[in-house]
């Protein structure tokens, strides 16, 4: 991000630049796996499993901490009845997150549905569901609803309030400091107060309505649940609820300081006491700002993950330099159109004001990223990482902006910005003068009655009150045109204004972009997630034919030597079917007393698994309906014994998707 106009910008940036582009390129290089935003990373049964039996419970892992309820997790049969008794278990260990919910018994045979819904630790609502079989699969008639969690219209009115609050706050905060840094006349500005009103009855206005919304964005999705008042109860007991309501309160220690700043400080003339309460706003400010601004690390993506007592303070720093940049420069843009004059030493103080703000930003943005990103993969890869890099796009986008405003700055002449406040006294010192010399050139007042006694009028009579005050109102229009006329002749005015309004324009659009950020599932937890359930393209294993491979064998004692040739058909999660040929090393078959098979999954400490195979004939051996639950790196360990006492062990890894 950049300022509307930085001192020294072009040298000062590109070395800013250049070094956040080097620590980005470290840090993703350099990171480790860790996760935000919760994520489902196994399931017992897996998805598309077939059991022998049916299972007493069924368990879901999560990546991070998630918030259950009594029907987060749903069980259905094949012809959509619930199968589970709706009591969830916890069955958190150390640092695994899994919860499961008891079945009922006598389940029969048949494909069953398993229906999910949450909410992870950093506020947002995730969904998903699958499918496993007892005994075999059959058809299902349950159909589950195509939105997904924190989708349809109360989440596009929870996006758009989440949008709002950010712009609301960027403009509460930043134009009170723009007014207490840079441009203290702006205190008794009207435009000025109205502007920084306005942004805290939006970010209170947006405030109210993610309350409200919390319930059916993160649950039913109905909008008529707005007003459903134990669904808003439950929302308060959240850690999202409590920080929304906190939010609020925080917002009436806010208003109490836009009131002092636009009532009280406004008014004071003297100087030293004119500092002092200066100071005094100053820091209140600061503490309520920051307090609102921790309302969003305390519930969102900071509060969860990697080093949350970093990220968590980084966040609040990077939401008030936001608030400084874009508010001051929201302020400046109204001043700039809206007011007869704007001190060009004001202007000055704001770029020395929001540079320091794109420092902030820029630091604490790296760290932001290596957080939620990770890895180079995650940020070409995840809609993540490439929203991240569409928003760093908008930001050179701003570079460019911001040093043709700083060009502007730098035409712009102090008697060309001060020239109409200066001439405004003169104005009206020369309105009575000439009032009296168009009265003794004409012999009448501007109210039209005769001063010398003329027909139809008395002498003694006095002006009109009416016409004078309709006389008033058109020199006071007149003035306004003119200096308006005056103000917009001036060209390097002119020139910065519109720069200006092209960086709030494109400032805006980064806005929504930050705000879609915040509620998209970041790069590290969707590769983590790829990782565990086996989804992407490293961890799948012949999908479309069966596993076949070789292992070579010699026990040691007669007929020792030969290769195993093993088949694993289809070769995916679920039930398989096992083929074993023992061969002699011409090929021919040999005949063993004893074979045995042993599967296990490590990275998710499944097995060893047994399997039993029985003899077909000579040297063929099959099993039949051996369940793979999870896809991953399957360890296949095969014992053949030759005779009474040679037998060995060879084993072999095989990917299962």
């Amino acid at each position: 991000m950049t300022t509307t106009t930085a001192p020294r910008l072009g040298t000062a940036l590109a070395r800013l630049l250049v070094l956040a582009a080097a620590l980005l390129g470290v840090l993703l290089a350099g990171a480790a796996p860790a996760s935000a935003h919760a994520a489902l990373t196994g399931s017992d049964p897996g998805d598309g499993a077939v059991v022998a039996t049916a299972p007493k419970e069924v368990g879901l892992t999560f990546s991070e901490q998630v918030a259950m309820s009594a029907d987060s997790i749903r069980v259905l049969d094949p012809s959509g009845r619930r199968a589970d008794t709706g009591e969830i278990i916890d069955l958190c260990s150390g640092a695994v997150v899994k919860y499961g919910v008891a079945l009922r018994a006598g389940l029969p045979d048949g494909t069953y549905t398993v229906a999910w819904q949450t909410v992870s630790a950093d506020s947002h609502p995730i969904a998903g569901a699958f499918t496993f079989s007892i005994g075999a699969p059959s058809a299902t008639s349950v159909a589950l609803p195509e939105q997904s969690a924190g989708g349809g219209i109360v989440g596009a009115l929870y996006g758009i309030a989440r949008y709002l609050s950010y712009a609301g706050f960027a403009v509460l905060v930043g134009g009170g400091a723009f007014v207490l840094l840079c441009w203290p006349r702006g205190a008794g500005v009207r435009p000025v107060q109205r502007t920084v009103v306005r942004g805290w009855l939006t970010l209170t206005g947006a405030t109210l309505a993610m309350l409200l919304l919390r319930g059916p964005y993160t649950g039913s999705g109905k909008l008529a649940d707005v007003f459903d008042l134990a669904g808003l109860q439950a929302v308060l007991q959240t850690k999202t609820g409590a920080a929304l309501t906190s939010r609020l309160l925080l917002l009436g220690a806010a208003a109490l300081f836009v009131a002092v700043l636009f009532g009280a400080y406004a008014r004071r003339t003297d100087p030293k006491e004119r500092k002092d309460l200066a100071f005094g706003l100053g820091l209140g400010g600061t503490v309520v700002a920051a307090g609102i601004a921790g309302t969003w690390a305390l519930a969102e993506h900071a509060s969860t993950g990697i080093q949350p007592g970093i990220a968590m303070p980084v966040d609040i720093l990077h939401l008030l330099a936001v608030a400084a940049w874009l508010g001051g420069l929201t302020t400046l843009l109204v001043a700039l159109y809206r007011t007869p004059s704007v001190e060009r030493a004001a202007v000055e103080r704001f770029s020395r004001v929001a540079f320091v703000s794109v420092a902030a930003l820029v630091a604490t943005g790296l760290y932001q990223s290596w957080r939620q990103v990770g890895s180079w993969s995650a940020l070409t890869g995840t809609r993540y990482g490439q929203l991240l890099l569409v928003k760093i796009g908008l930001m050179a986008v701003l570079v460019g902006i911001a040093w043709i405003s700083r060009r502007w700055t730098r035409r712009l002449a102090e008697r060309t910005v001060t020239r109409a406040e200066e001439e405004e006294p003169e104005q009206h010192l020369q309105e009575e003068p000439a009032k009296e010399t168009r009265q003794d050139e004409t012999g009448t007042d501007e109210s039209g009655t005769g001063e010398a006694g003329t027909e139809g009028s008395a002498p003694e009579d006095g002006p009109d009150p009416e016409r004078a005050a309709q006389l008033a109102r058109q020199r006071a229009a007149m003035a306004t045109a003119r200096r308006k006329k005056e103000r917009d002749a001036d060209p390097e005015r002119t020139g910065l204004r519109r720069s200006v309004l092209t960086e709030a324009a494109v400032a805006v659009v980064l806005l929504a972009v930050t705000t879609v950020l915040t509620s998209t599932e970041p790069g590290r937890t969707e590769e983590e997630a790829a990782r565990n359930g086996g989804t992407t393209a490293g961890s799948a294993a012949v999908p479309d034919r069966p596993v076949d491979i070789r292992l070579p064998f010699d026990t040691g004692g007669v007929d020792g030597e030969g290769v195993v040739r093993l088949s694993l058909d289809p070769g995916r999660t679920g039930a398989n079917a096992l083929h074993l040929f023992v061969e002699r090393p011409n090929g021919k078959p040999l005949d063993v007393p004893e074979i045995k098979v042993n599967l296990t999954l490590e990275e998710k400490g499944v097995g060893p698994l047994p399997v039993a195979p029985d003899r077909i004939q000579t040297g063929h051996w099959s099993a039949s309906g051996v369940q793979l639950p999870l896809p991953g790196e399957w360890r296949i360990q095969v014992t053949v014994r030759t005779s009474e006492i040679d037998q060995t062990t060879i084993e072999k890894n095989v990917k299962i998707g």
